[in-house]
């Protein structure tokens, strides 16, 4: 069955950066656009970053762009998101997302921007 698996997230400091790990299992991950969004306490989810199933097109949330890089890696079926300059509102859990006639959600990882 389709599994998502996040990690990478935890505490950084204002301006760090960390990186989250998006890795899949159950499909053919090459053929399969992936995105990661993003929750907040009391707020909708938000799409942050979506990536084509080669990798050679990717989309941004407009707060994001500049400071954060999605990729991917088919030979690992895992997706990055390369998270820099981060800002206490980008404070959140992180969820991959994949689309495939229904969508399928990891389970999330949190991701904290605090001084």
């Amino acid at each position: 069955q389709v599994q998502l698996v996040e990690s990478g997230g935890g505490l950084v400091q204002p301006g760090g950066s960390l990186r989250l790990s998006c890795a899949a299992s159950g499909f053919s991950f090459s053929s399969y656009a992936i995105s990661w969004y993003r929750q907040a306490p009391g707020k909708e989810r938000e799409l942050v970053a979506g990536i084509s199933s080669a990798g050679g097109s990717t989309n941004y949330a407009d707060p994001v762009k500049g400071r954060f890089t999605i990729s991917r890696d088919n030979a690992k079926n895992t997706v990055y998101l390369q998270m820099n300059s981060l800002k206490p509102e980008d404070t959140a859990v992180y969820y991959c997302k994949l689309r495939r006639g229904v969508s399928y959600w990891g389970q999330g990882t949190q991701v904290t921007v605090s001084s």
